[in-house]
């Protein structure tokens, strides 16, 4: 099958296929329609999470929440948001007061997930998170503490445990119909050349790099190939455009150890193209 990105599957699919990236099981055929405030404005949101919540069945777009007061014109107009469902950065926890939203979908830089995240739960509001959940595991406990003291919910926008040949994949794992694993292989990564200086994906503090960006996509195949968690990890990274990548990596090559001895290789980038899962295993399948 021709790869598809996550950026480019969502541009192409519409109705249900739509619903179902952004709808997580919890929330299935609820009996109204779920609010959505998108927190985080930029492109990824502009170009994919409005347009697609347009096409959803079971969600709406009906609030935003900004950090940039000139975009919120153009957002009410094309949107029909009401005055009373948009907020700030520094009015978030008001959203508190409001019914019409459910979820607020945290749609910022990487180092600020755990920051809104707290807020919308103690806020009362399920929380949905773009991938990396958030910088460090500290700060991804956080933000499940927070939603189960508040009693909300928390979803992760990451995808391909639900993608059929994925969950074929898993299954093998569990069913090893072709016998003891011997080696696993997996890459993913993309020929980019890097954005703006000061572009927070520029900057390893603040979540950017090829391994925050991209490291989940060869990690989790890794782990949904052998059905098993990493006990150890051998690593270095690699600059291709080192006067550009001044704060961070833009290739990170690892090993992934499993119980058993069994070794990952892994690879992921954002100056190069890569694509790739490969299992070694006793015997072919027939």
């Amino acid at each position: 099958m021709p790869h598809l990105s996550r950026r480019r599957l969502l541009q192409g699919l519409a109705g249900v296929s739509t619903t179902s990236l952004i709808l997580p099981s919890w929330a299935a055929k609820p009996k109204k329609k779920i609010g959505v405030a998108l927190l985080g404005l930029g492109g990824y949101s502009r170009e994919l999470l409005a347009p697609g919540l347009q096409l959803t069945e079971h969600c709406e777009l009906r609030g935003i929440v900004t950090g940039s007061p000139e975009k919120i014109p153009e957002w009410q107009k094309k949107y029909g948001i009401p005055d009373k469902n948009v907020y700030t950065y520094e009015t978030l926890a008001k959203i508190a007061d409001n019914p019409e939203i459910d979820v607020v979908y945290i749609v910022t830089p990487t180092f600020l997930h755990k920051k809104f995240s707290v807020i919308a739960a103690e806020a009362g509001k399920h929380v949905w998170c773009e991938k990396p959940m958030a910088m460090t595991v500290e700060e991804c406990q956080a933000i499940i503490d927070a939603c189960n003291k508040n009693k909300v919910k928390l979803s992760i926008g990451y995808r391909l445990q639900h993608e059929p040949n994925t969950r074929t994949v898993i299954e093998f794992a569990s069913s090893k119909p072709y016998g003891a694993i011997k080696s696993v292989k997996s890459e993913a990564g993309y020929a980019g050349r890097g954005a703006p200086q000061d572009d927070w994906r520029m900057d390893r503090n603040k979540g950017g790099g090829a391994l925050y960006d991209m490291g989940v996509y060869p990690i989790n195949a890794a782990r949904y190939a052998s059905g098993l968690e990493p006990v150890a990890i051998t690593a270095r990274f690699e600059n291709d455009l080192p006067e550009v990548f001044t704060k961070t990596d833009s290739t990170a090559i690892f090993d992934l150890e499993f119980p058993g001895g069994l070794i990952a290789n892994c690879a992921t980038s954002v100056t190069r193209n890569m694509n790739h899962l490969r299992v070694e295993a006793e015997k072919r399948l027939v």
